[in-house]
Formats: C-alpha cells, sequence, structure tokens
C-alpha cells in the first residue's frame, strides 16, 4: 500500500532536467528502504495491526499481539524503537516518534507477592511529537500536539499542544499554535524521493 500510494501521488518529473535526474536518482538509491518499509507495512497489516495508507515505520521492533497496534496516516516512526503490545497502542495522524523511543504496555504490581502483568493501553493524538530515545510508559495519553522532549521518562498523561521534557516528563510550556499542517512522513527520504518537499 505504501507503494502504491507514492505512485499515485509521485512527483512528475522530466527526466531531462537536472531535478529530475536527481530525483530518478533517490528513487532509485532508496528503492531498498521502500521496498523493505513496505513488506513491513503488509506483514503489519496482514497480522491485524491497523496502518494508514502514508505511513513510514522504519526498524522497529514489536512485542505482544500486532493486532493492538494502530497508526494514522502521514506518521513517521524512526529506528531502534521498541513498542510493546500486551494492551493496545494506538498512534494518530501525523505523529513524529524520533529514533529510540520505547512504548511500554506492561509493568508489575510491585505490593502483589505474585508480582502478576498489569498491563494499560497508550493512546498518542494527532500532530504529537515523541523526540529521541523518550520513554512512554503504561496507561499514559499524549494529546493532540503534544511535544515529549528527547530523552523524557512520562509516566503519566500529557496534555494537548503541550510540551514536556524530563523524569519524570514536566511541562516546560504550551505550543503557540494549535493548527497543523505539516506530515512528518514526508521528511523521510524515501518519501520525499517521491513526493518531493
Amino acid at each position: 500500500m505504501l507503494i502504491d500510494h507514492l505512485i499515485r501521488h509521485r512527483l512528475k518529473i522530466s527526466l531531462f532536467t537536472p531535478v529530475g535526474l536527481r530525483y530518478v536518482a533517490k528513487r532509485v538509491l532508496l528503492l531498498r528502504r521502500l521496498l523493505k518499509a513496505n513488506a513491513l507495512q503488509q506483514s503489519l497489516r496482514r497480522r491485524g495491526a491497523s496502518v494508514g495508507a502514508l505511513v513510514m515505520i522504519n526498524d522497529v521492533e514489536f512485542e505482544g499481539a500486532v493486532s493492538r497496534f494502530s497508526v494514522g496516516t502521514g506518521s513517521f516512526i524512526g529506528k531502534r524503537t521498541f513498542i510493546q503490545l500486551h494492551a493496545p497502542v494506538v498512534i494518530g495522524a501525523h505523529v513524529a516518534i524520533n529514533e529510540g523511543v520505547r512504548i511500554l504496555t506492561g509493568t508489575h504490581a510491585l505490593d502483589d507477592p505474585a508480582w502478576p502483568l498489569k498491563v494499560a493501553p497508550v493512546a498518542i493524538g494527532d500532530y504529537a511529537w515523541i523526540a529521541t530515545d523518550a520513554l512512554i510508559l503504561p496507561g499514559v495519553t499524549i494529546g493532540e500536539g503534544a511535544v515529549v522532549g528527547a530523552g523524557s521518562v512520562v509516566n503519566r498523561d500529557v496534555e494537548p499542544f503541550t510540551v514536556v521534557a524530563g523524569n519524570p516528563a514536566q511541562v516546560i510550556r504550551l505550543r503557540a499554535t494549535h493548527t497543523f499542517t505539516y506530515s512528518p512522513v514526508r521528511s523521510s527520504a524515501v518519501v520525499e524521493a517521491w513526493m518531493g518537499k
């Protein structure tokens, strides 16, 4: 579906111009990454995940039932990301999840002698940005347009359009705007090679 979308919405270029030749070269050089990303998305869909039409999922490690995973159109998930799926993880549209992010849905009851597994879902709203190496703990909801700073540990809900950082994550400020038009997936080299900037 990723390949189909990129071909249908590709930047129309003339092969006989310097710009056209540059885009053709990018497409050829990035073809292997595109095929790998497309194969991953097809595999996720076959296993029950809900994946939007234009999503870039890089080298992500999933643990648990992939059928509990959902990601909306225009979202980007970076390399070295770990997503635990003991409970649902729902990622909205146009979300940026940078490299090394860990999303957890399971923990243990500290005061129970049997130490049972406790699970809770994670939800990330549209246009949220989870920066490099952040850790999202079970049961957290990150609101629309919220930003989680690099290396932060998020142990409670983040209100929409709020910027948080630290361990534990604390509110730093609010975003100045609440209306967004960007799509993080467009910053991916693979998508840019087909759709332009």
